[in-house]
């Protein structure tokens, strides 16, 4: 991919994302950066998370929207989709990751997306929005693991992981995880912004790194390891 990506950890658009998203559209490379905000995964309400996320965007300059892209069908219209090819920036917000996996996965949506992210545009997601991008995620709800979008080769997010006490995680991972992979536990907040080799911790928080029943905390500022 010839533009980066976003991981982040969840509470998107509120205080103390301010640094962390100047970043995110810096890194587009345009000036004001076109931010558009997608509301897929927040099923009980799409419209104020959209709305959060463009008033957010639009008071650190950005130049945002949103496309309120909800189902399959919509996912798949191209005509409807269209404004995701002139963005620099695709943001999706967090809610279920089910849904917002069920409604990515092989879409004209996804399609388009991966080819305006070539052209060096942005994608960044937050919480099931970073969640999807992984290799594998864990659902929610049932605590079982699916194969996620593989954006993120050999990578898993663990988002909201500001109150997970690493000597915990890593336990429960060495337990039930599939092997082989690594674990990005990102705090509220806080994101992992670059590509796979090539990643830096933005936001307030830190990035705790678990890999083969060993873990490493990497707060805002540092890169995380060259082989991540």
């Amino acid at each position: 991919m010839a533009g980066e990506i976003g991981l982040v950890g969840g509470e998107e658009f509120r205080v103390r994302c301010e640094g962390m998203d100047r970043e995110i559209m810096r890194s587009s490379g345009e000036q004001p950066a076109k931010v558009l905000i997608i509301p897929t995964a927040a099923v009980t309400g799409p419209a104020k998370a959209a709305n959060d996320g463009v008033v957010h965007f639009g008071s650190l300059g950005g130049d945002s929207s949103q496309l309120m892209v909800l189902d399959r069908k919509q996912a798949d219209d191209e005509d409807f989709i269209r404004p995701v090819s002139e963005t620099d920036v695709v943001y999706f917000t967090g809610g279920s990751p089910d849904h917002l996996l069920e409604v990515l996965k092989g879409s004209k949506l996804l399609e388009t997306i991966l080819a305006t992210v070539e052209r060096g545009a942005v994608l960044a997601g937050s919480s099931a929005g970073a969640m999807v991008m992984g290799s594998y995620m864990r659902r929610p709800r049932s605590g079982g693991w699916v194969e996620a979008l593989g954006l993120v080769p050999e990578v898993v997010v663990l988002p909201h992981h500001e109150d997970r006490k690493p000597e915990e995680v890593s336990r429960e991972l060495t337990g039930d995880a599939p092997s082989g992979l690594t674990f990005l536990g990102i705090d509220a907040r806080t994101g992992c912004l670059g590509r796979p080799g090539g990643w830096r911790v933005v936001g307030s928080g830190n990035v705790t790194v678990y890999r083969d029943g060993e873990w490493a905390v990497y707060p805002s500022g540092q890169a995380l390891p060259a082989d991540v």
